[in-house]
């Protein structure tokens, strides 16, 4: 299942503009104003609609490639698949653990498929109901 999906765009004022005029009936509402300045270097900054996050990034340039999250359910299945990708080719973009300027809830890894599209693998544990974040080793972003 899909967490999220980021779209690069030119003209980000139009393309939010554009977004909010969409119908409400079709689940698309405002849902994120994130400034890159609070993340790592050269985050950009996101502006997310939908009913789960659907986020646009201005980059500046022609071309970048896209950016996809993917749900996982447990901390365990995100470095299960972090390492397979990894195995199979994938090049590392960050590697298993909390990503504390989104959420402390947030467990994530990263990487580049051979077309250089970032796929991430992400647990949050306030999404799932029945679940308790346990820290492990692995949630410090190094």
């Amino acid at each position: 299942m899909l967490d999220h999906i980021f779209l690069t765009v030119r003209d980000l004022p139009r393309t939010v503009a554009f977004y909010q005029a969409v119908p409400p009936l079709l689940g698309i509402t405002w849902r994120l104003d994130y400034d890159g300045n609070e993340g790592p270097f050269d985050h950009p900054d996101l502006k997310g609609f939908g009913a789960a996050a659907c986020s646009l990034a201005e980059t500046g340039h022609p071309y970048a490639a896209t950016h996809v999250g993917f749900m996982a359910h447990s901390q365990a299945e995100v470095i299960a698949t972090y390492d397979s990708a990894f195995a199979a080719g994938a090049l590392q973009k960050h590697p298993s653990g909390l990503k504390l300027h989104y959420d402390p809830c947030y467990f994530t890894s990263q990487v580049a498929d051979p077309d250089g599209h970032s796929l991430e693998f992400v647990y949050k544990s306030s999404q799932h109901a029945c679940c308790v974040h346990m820290r492990t080793a692995y949630e410090v972003e190094g």
